[in-house]
């Protein structure tokens, strides 16, 4: 009864919880820059507005190309849900997609889905071209093409203010060099999961970038070009998401079924474990007290990189669960101990 009481007060609402983790609006809506509004341009926008989604939710560029897709490929009307055009500049083709018939779609082909819970990235992004250094601040005009590229890419950037303070840290060489730990110290106060440092220039007409990121304790590094700074702000981002989508993303039956625990629950963190184990199929098994048990499909890596966004402690494994250790009656001496049964242990076991 505890269970079911739970469960229907945690359905009313996402209650507001303080994890740094982000739920993307607007995941499954895609604009693509059109030239007019012909039949055979809306077709093309359409098909790049198919691969930006699969590839959005994937992180995988091979994805569309799944066979399982093929029906998809050759009719993408059957998950959109409707379109539009908007002016722009530049002139564009929204295509809304179904999340239910989307996720059917990629589900049943046997692909991986990264959920809409995702880390926030803080981006420090340093501009240098023949107008001089500029480190992109929130409130800037430069900022516009980072939050379309980031939207485009299905990733929850933020910026920073980029006041006197935060560009004598954000140099080039603290932006370049490995040691995060400059950037860490103005990066408190934004509450981001991750640290995006960029160092961009102009170089003959093209853009290129060299960009760093750091995600706990695991970091990837990498180079970009552009024609201009969009499609370098395009380029930068899209390296990230396939960088970071293998972590979160969970594959149908590609994983062993496996018992998750979670200690200190309140209705609170009901509410948001719940968004963020989505992507893991899981189905609540019992609630004793502030500890609630899940099964779920996925790999014991990609749960913990999950769980990691909302700060929840993995339990070492030599440590007795409290609901475990008290379930046993007290005996008097000298009588033998009833034989109970016992409650299978989680494999993963966490607590806020």
């Amino acid at each position: 009864m505890r269970l079911i009481k739970l469960l229907s007060a945690g359905c009313l609402s996402l209650l507001s919880l303080a994890i740094h983790a982000q739920t993307l609006n607007g995941l499954y809506q895609v604009r693509e820059p059109v030239s007019s509004q012909t039949p055979d341009e809306r077709n093309q926008a359409t098909q790049r507005a198919l691969e930006t989604l699969v590839l959005r939710l994937t992180g995988d560029p091979k994805a569309l190309q799944s066979p399982g897709l093929a029906e998809v490929r050759k009719d993408p009307q059957q998950i959109i849900s409707q379109y539009g055009y908007d002016a722009g500049p530049p002139e564009s083709l929204q295509v809304d997609f179904d999340p239910v018939s989307t996720d059917r779609a990629l589900r049943g082909a046997g692909l991986a889905l990264w959920g809409s819970n995702r880390p926030a990235i803080l981006g420090w992004w340093l501009n240098d071209s023949t107008e001089g250094s500029n480190l992109v601040g929130d409130g800037q005009a430069a900022a516009e093409p980072l939050r379309r590229a980031a939207q485009h890419r299905g990733l929850p950037l933020r910026l920073p203010l980029a006041d006197l303070d935060e560009q004598i840290v954000a140099t080039a060489k603290n932006l370049e060099g490995s040691d995060a730990s400059p950037l860490h110290a103005v990066s408190e106060r934004y509450g981001a999961d991750a640290l995006l440092a960029v160092h961009a220039h102009e170089d003959g007409g093209q853009w290129q970038a060299k960009w760093r990121l750091w995600l706990g304790d695991q970091k990837e590094q990498g180079t970009a070009q552009g024609t201009d700074g969009a499609a370098l702000a395009d380029a930068v981002l899209l390296a990230v998401s396939e960088r970071l989508a293998p972590r979160f993303a969970a594959k149908p039956g590609a994983a062993t079924e496996q018992l998750l625990e979670v200690q200190g629950m309140t209705l609170e963190r009901y509410a948001a474990l719940e968004h963020l184990l989505e992507p893991f199929g899981a189905r609540p098994q019992s609630v004793d007290g502030d500890r609630i048990v899940y099964q779920v499909s996925g790999s014991a890596e990609q749960l913990r990189a999950q769980l990691g966004l909302a700060k929840l402690q993995e339990v070492p494994a030599g440590e007795a669960s409290p609901a475990l250790a008290a379930s046993a009656p007290p005996v008097a001496p000298g009588v033998a101990a009833p034989v109970a049964p016992t409650p299978t242990p989680a494999q993963l076991r966490f607590r806020w």
